[in-house]
């Protein structure tokens, strides 16, 4: 039903607006400027700091612009004497207990406050009270305190418990002694830092970047968030060569996730020049050698020519190529091009987690975006845990449920946190993941699925009256857990459960960056996997091309399997345990030092852009396949830009089709990819797979009863994040330090045990 459009009158001009739309929004959206420090978009009103104040006609007083909507007739003025003087009283009382302190201030050049008070000027100061004082602190190894320059805006607050939903950080005291903080002086959360991001002063900070740079002194750079597979948008600083920060801060980026970023899209930054990246590529001569630092072109020579011999030797059939889903589509694609006109193989693999190939074989409905789940009346989650793996994803729901009122149905084996937002948490039997797409999918079933599931019979009711009764779009998200029939089960669910008011959109959740870019390119279209190459290394397979070679969790432990290759290159840009068993190793760039292209779960297709030059002697990724192709004879014609591989894949892979890097210039208005959407389809033998992979679960199956850990996921250091010593903290349990003054890192020794140093010496 389209909106209902008003006149409204601001300053003299009218505006036709949508009815309903919040006043302050309107304004700002018309170009009235309305300052505020307490509003924040998306977020319960608070209308605390009177910053905003209008003068709407035949209302009594001046009104918060924040806490009105917009009616036909209204007549609105933002500039007038009157409103002036009211908007400099607040900003004096806002000043009374905050410190002029900006020249040390990392908010300083970037703080709201400052800005502000720059733009009216000539403030009078008539208080002579003593202000408030405290020292500044730490509330965690990530988020530094400076309590004296907060002015109660409670953004802080209302993030931590609208999107987060963790309520760690909050209000105490009354009056003009009210201070933010947390419950026992510590900050026990996912510590995602969007308490720091929304921040309008300089009182929460990045304790991993303060007093390192001045805003005005980093070029930023607008790029995609290199780990799990949402895709979120943000700035990266860079000085001199050097990552310094990570924001999302709206005057920088204005992409899908607003200013939201999880931990590690904020401050695992620090491995892109961190001291143990791969500074040259190198050589292993013989097996049982050492690897030796070599040029790029003795590298690309020795390779090819060792390609060219066990082609010759075993045949094409007998070279694999491994692509990533932690790397570009560009990459993968050149990858793919290698593979197939170069080599002549077709021994092709992703080190992906779980194919999504059935779901997408089968795909009836449109991906939903990250807009689509925020605003969704029913969201049906089955499996996953978004929250530590997808925590945009996660992000949304919440406020689905929160701010929108929309329903939430869960399928899990596992008590995830997400339950305490849940209309209905249906706790069903491990490995039953499917037996619940069994139940949506055929009726007929439900003794069967219900005893397997280990629930009752109207808990399933429940589930199928919400979804009957739900008027606007539902939204079907799962995890991993799903076998390759419940995927092509789940895909055809909207042929039969979408009625004329009710749309159904579909959301994977798949684990890692780029993992629908990995599909829709092509590396996942056999059935062989990573764990594949592995079963055939030494027999069939001689010689495997790894890029981005971290294996998945199941698979590590199996590496040794390749040391029965005759050779083996890997891409990287560490040395992960795969390069234990490499004959060549070669220096890859890391998501700052490259330009191309990510592929989210919403199947939105994302920009990410060099910010630094490649660190040491490393290369991007698509320019390493190539070098290697034209060694062994074939050029690829990309004439050294992103944009040419980029222009190759959009008219080879038809999802891309018609897209071009200057449609993606504006993060704002993301391009979604073109998946072809399938015909209803006769699914008795997916059906009947289902129900036979289910028999052999126990109708008696013991079920999880505790709730994952806050971070269990999140902080558990890997190859990247292992390189921030603040993860090693949090993984370990996040202790205390003797004294909240002085960082963590000065106070705990990092190891196993992480034992309390005697003395704690700053700077150590």
């Amino acid at each position: 039903m389209p909106a209902e459009i008003v006149k409204v009158v601001i300053n003299g001009n009218e505006y036709g607006v949508e009815k309903g739309a919040r006043l302050i929004d309107v304004c700002r959206e018309k170009g009235h400027s309305v300052p505020s420090f307490c509003y924040y978009s998306d977020l319960a009103l608070q209308a605390s700091c009177r910053t905003c104040l209008v003068r709407v006609e035949k209302m009594p007083k001046l009104q918060t612009s924040c806490t009105l909507t917009c009616i036909d007739g209204m007549v609105v003025t933002t500039e007038s004497e009157e409103i002036e003087k009211a908007r400099r009283g607040m900003l004096e009382f806002l000043l009374a207990n905050h410190p002029l302190d900006c020249p040390v201030c990392d908010r300083g050049g970037e703080c709201e406050l400052q800005e502000m008070i720059f733009d009216w000027g000539g403030l009078e100061e008539r208080f002579t009270e003593r202000k408030n004082y405290a020292p500044e602190k730490f509330l965690s190894p990530i988020v530094a305190n400076d309590p004296q320059r907060c002015i109660l805006c409670k953004r802080c607050t209302r993030v931590c418990d609208e999107w987060m939903g963790e309520d760690a950080i909050e209000a105490g005291g009354r009056g003009a002694n009210t201070v933010i903080g947390t419950f026992g002086g510590w900050l026990n959360c996912s510590q995602c830092g969007n308490c720091i991001e929304v921040c309008p002063t300089g009182t929460l900070l990045d304790a991993t970047y303060r007093h390192q740079a001045r805003p005005w002194e980093l070029q930023r750079t607008t790029s995609t968030c290199t780990f799990c597979s949402d895709g979120c948008q943000m700035s990266i600083g860079s000085r001199a060569g050097e990552v310094m920060r990570v924001v999302a801060r709206d005057r920088y980026v204005d992409g899908i996730n607003g200013e939201f970023l999880c931990i590690k899209g904020r401050f695992a930054h620090p491995f892109v020049n961190h001291e143990d990246r791969l500074r040259t590529p190198l050589i292993r001569y013989r097996k049982g050698g050492k690897l030796v630092p070599a040029t790029w072109d003795q590298a690309i020579e020795f390779a090819a020519s060792k390609l060219r011999a066990i082609g010759e030797t075993h045949g094409a059939g007998a070279i694999g190529v491994a692509g990533s889903p932690r790397i570009t589509n560009e990459a993968n694609y050149a990858l793919l091009k290698f593979a197939r006109e170069v080599i002549g193989t077709e021994t092709l693999a992703a080190t992906e987690a779980f194919s999504l190939q059935p779901f997408f074989d089968n795909l009836s409905a449109p991906l939903a975006t990250h807009r689509d789940i925020r605003y969704a009346k029913t969201i049906l989650l089955i499996g996953g845990e978004p929250e530590e793996l997808q925590p945009l994803s996660g992000k949304q729901i919440r406020q689905a449920v929160r701010n929108a009122g929309a329903k939430l149905v869960i399928f899990n084996s596992i008590p995830i946190r997400l339950k305490e937002q849940a209309t209905q948490f249906i706790h069903i039997s491990p490995g039953a993941e499917d037996a619940a797409v069994l139940a949506l999918a055929d009726g007929a079933q439900d003794e069967f699925v219900v005893r397997k599931m280990g629930i009752e019979q109207s808990a399933l009711d429940a589930v199928r009256r919400t979804i009957n009764e739900t008027e606007g779009d539902v939204v079907v998200m799962f995890g991993g857990e799903l076998s390759a029939a419940g995927q092509a089960v789940l895909a055809q669910l909207p042929h039969t459960l979408a009625g004329e008011k009710r749309r159904f959109l579909l959301h994977p959740l798949p684990l890692y960056n780029n993992s629908i870019g990995v599909h829709d390119i092509g590396l996942m279209n056999g059935a062989r996997g990573a764990a594949g190459l592995l079963d055939m290394a030494g027999d069939s397979l001689r010689a495997l091309y790894m890029a981005g070679s971290f294996l998945p969790a199941h698979l590590r432990g199996r590496e040794e399997a390749l040391s029965k290759l005759d050779l083996l290159i890997v891409q990287e840009l560490f040395e992960p345990d795969t390069t234990a068993f490499a004959d060549v190793v070669l220096s890859a760039a890391s998501f700052a030092e490259t330009d191309g292209t990510f592929t989210n779960n919403d199947g939105l297709v994302q920009r990410i852009r060099q910010s630094i030059p490649p660190v040491h002697q490393s290369r991007q990724d698509w320019m390493i396949t190539a070098a290697l192709a034209q060694a062994l004879g074939a050029d690829f014609g990309f004439q050294m830009s992103a944009s040419a591989v980029f222009r190759e894949i959009a008219e080879k892979v038809p999802v891309y089709e018609g897209i071009r890097y200057p449609l993606l210039k504006d993060e704002s208005k993301p391009v979604q990819a073109k998946h072809k959407l399938v015909a209803q389809r006769d699914l008795k033998v997916e059906i009947e797979g289902l129900k036979l992979g289910l028999e052999s679960l126990s109708d008696n199956a013991e079920k999880i009863t505790g709730t994952p850990e806050v971070g269990h996921e999140l902080f558990k250091p890997g190859t990247l994040t292992g390189k921030v010593p603040q993860f090693h903290l949090l993984a370990a349990g996040n202790p205390k330090p003797e004294t909240v003054l002085i960082s963590p890192l000065y106070q705990i020794t990092i190891d196993s045990d992480l034992r309390r140093e005697e003395a704690a010496v700053a700077g150590d």
